[in-house]
């Protein structure tokens, strides 16, 4: 038997659909999780399906932004035919209107930063109590020093790298074909230093998140290619942390080569509050910690049971994990309608108008 869910479980995770979703009940009796007797208030519900009035969206194409500039460009006919056969000149009665979407593209502009020197021809600066011969004005504020790199340029690259997720070696073709050679090196030299000066602005943001009641920790693998002193095929990690105000959340990535429990640790310093990961053997720690709360999650809690189903075969018969999946989508169930009426906000936590009850 054991073999044969094996088999059964392999089958579905390759061929199987990837949605954990759960088939309509087909009317049959679940036992009992764990055969104990079922609390009172749990016993399953008979299903309603309720259909909420909907409006038909309208066909054709959407309306352009009113907030973006016009430009109107005139399509009229020519003066000659303005004259009717009859020998009376047309009168204009209405127009025929069209829009469409244009853009302007990049343009590279150089910034000239001029510094006047003034000096006296009369004395030549002998008579000055400060001793400066010539006087020039100080040099402007610059994110990266003796750079050619303005801060427009840097906010442009910078966010076709993070956000955009445009590499360097692309935005480096695409300056090559507004007429300027900029170097991936460069960009990636001018990317470490921003980092650096925004550290103190890090900081700021780490001590924000750790300002809140929840902390959300999650890991995921990716591969560094020219990483010194390491393999291109060993494997680094990315750790994200979320935390801070519910309303706005602070979103926080480090790198780190290993997936010890090390980095989130060293996060979690002089933090009192919840703490929700995976069941990673990485966060354990966290049980042993005074002052925090460590949550699992629904999701990878629920996965186990998903898979359980599946190992039993698509005919198998109601078993407990099938019950414990029923439950857990009460939860869920009770989420929505916590949600729909406003009770909590969208990340499931309570309103100050509102509290949830089960």
């Amino acid at each position: 038997n054991i073999l044969l869910e094996q088999i059964h479980l392999l089958r579905a995770q390759i061929y199987g659909r990837k949605s954990e979703k759960i088939a309509p009940d087909n009317g049959a009796v679940q036992p009992s999780l764990f055969d104990m007797p079922e609390p009172a208030g749990l016993e399953p519900e008979p299903a309603k399906v309720e259909i909420s009035g909907h409006t038909r969206r309208k066909r054709g194409r959407r309306p352009l932004p009113e907030h973006l500039p016009r430009i109107e460009v005139i399509h009229d006919i020519p003066e000659t035919e303005k004259v009717c056969a009859c020998g009376c000149a047309l009168s204009r009665i209405g127009e025929e209107v069209s829009e469409q979407l244009d853009v302007i593209p990049a343009r590279i502009q150089v910034i000239r930063n001029i510094r006047p020197q003034y000096a006296c021809r009369n004395c030549e600066g002998v008579e000055d109590p400060s001793g400066k011969t010539v006087k020039i004005a100080p040099v402007h504020p610059q994110i990266i020093p003796k750079s050619i790199v303005s801060a427009g340029l840097l906010a442009t690259i910078l966010t076709g790298k993070f956000v955009d997720h445009n590499p360097f070696y692309r935005q480096e073709k695409q300056y090559l074909r507004l007429g300027v050679e900029i170097s991936r090196t460069s960009m990636c030299q001018w990317a470490m230093q921003a980092a650096a000066f925004c550290q103190p602005l890090l900081e700021l943001l780490h001590q924000q998140a750790i300002g809140g009641f929840l902390i959300n920790i999650d890991e995921t693998p990716l591969q560094v290619l020219q990483e010194p002193g390491r393999s291109p095929t060993s494997k680094s990690y990315m750790w994200v942390f979320r935390g801070g105000d519910p309303e706005n959340p602070v979103l926080i990535y480090e790198y780190h080569a290993s997936r010890s429990g090390d980095a989130a640790r060293k996060f979690l310093e002089d933090y009192q509050g919840v703490v929700q990961t995976d069941g990673f053997i990485g966060y354990d720690f966290l049980d042993s910690m005074v002052g925090i709360i460590h949550l699992g999650c629904w999701n990878h809690a629920r996965r186990k049971f998903t898979d359980v189903t599946k190992a039993m075969g698509k005919d198998h018969a109601p078993g407990a994990a099938d019950t414990a999946l029923e439950y857990i989508g009460r939860l869920y169930r009770l989420e929505r309608e916590a949600r729909q009426k406003k009770l909590v906000n969208g990340r499931g936590l309570p309103n100050a108008s509102g509290t949830v009850r089960a």
